[in-house]
């Protein structure tokens, strides 16, 4: 039998038509890695595994919407979420979908408008079509820890660096990352974006070009927020 935990669903179906679109992504700093800035309604989107990258994805794609779900990732827990800028209170958590994984998805893809998936069993031609066909109907974003057939967008770092920590002492500050994208159809041009990833607030920011040498994240050179510092030992 599966094993649902639940932080608290909202009643997702009603309050989605309410409201016009999935909340806000364009205004991320990942939107200049998206066509058209900003993740489009039922399509899916695979971070390359990638969990930072994973959790900004979550925050842009739910920023406004009526909840957010995590399915296959045991290892996410609720702090990293909130760190992320992910309102917990509109969160579910689905650490084991067992076998009967594609009937789970789907549910869950029916019922809230931001889904992240962690590695899951290769699914069969008809049931990969089903669960696209879903989220089409849903408008749901299918955001993927790894791999995912069909992707409209795929991201990936392709470098990362911690600032702040010495040899074998410190406080972490933020990660430097270079991320990439590819895709198809509108997404089929390569981007590509130098963030912290988090930053020192534990959000996403830019990096501006001016200051990509520049060591200490939160300077002019970042476009951080207001939240509280990344308090990681190392």
């Amino acid at each position: 039998m599966s094993e649902i935990h639940l932080v608290q669903v909202r009643p997702v179906a009603r309050e989605r038509t309410e409201r016009d679109g999935a909340g806000e992504p364009g205004a991320s700093p990942l939107g200049v890695l998206l066509p058209g800035g900003r993740i489009r309604p039922g399509t899916a989107v695979s971070a390359g595994g990638d969990l930072p990258l994973l959790l900004a994805l979550a925050a842009a794609a739910s920023a406004g919407s009526a909840g957010w779900a995590v399915v296959a990732l045991p290892e996410l827990g609720p702090r990293a979420a909130a760190d992320a800028g992910l309102e917990l209170g509109a969160g579910m958590w689905i650490d084991a979908p067992g076998r009967r994984w594609p009937h789970v998805l789907a549910t869950v893809l029916e019922a809230v408008p931001v889904v992240m998936v962690g590695p899951l069993p290769p699914a069969p031609d008809r049931v990969a079509r089903r669960l696209s066909a879903v989220m089409r109907r849903s408008g749901t974003v299918l955001l993927a820890a790894e791999v995912w057939e069909g992707a409209e967008v795929r991201l990936r770092v392709t470098t990362a660096v911690w600032e702040g920590v010495g040899t074998g002492f410190g406080l972490l500050r933020g990660r430097r990352a270079t991320v990439v994208s590819t895709g198809r159809g509108a997404a089929d041009q390569a981007r590509r974006a130098d963030l912290w990833l988090p930053g020192p607030d534990g959000l996403v920011a830019t990096i501006a070009p001016a200051a990509a040498d520049t060591a200490i994240p939160g300077s002019e050179g970042a476009t951080v927020t207001g939240r509280r510092g990344l308090r990681v030992l190392g």
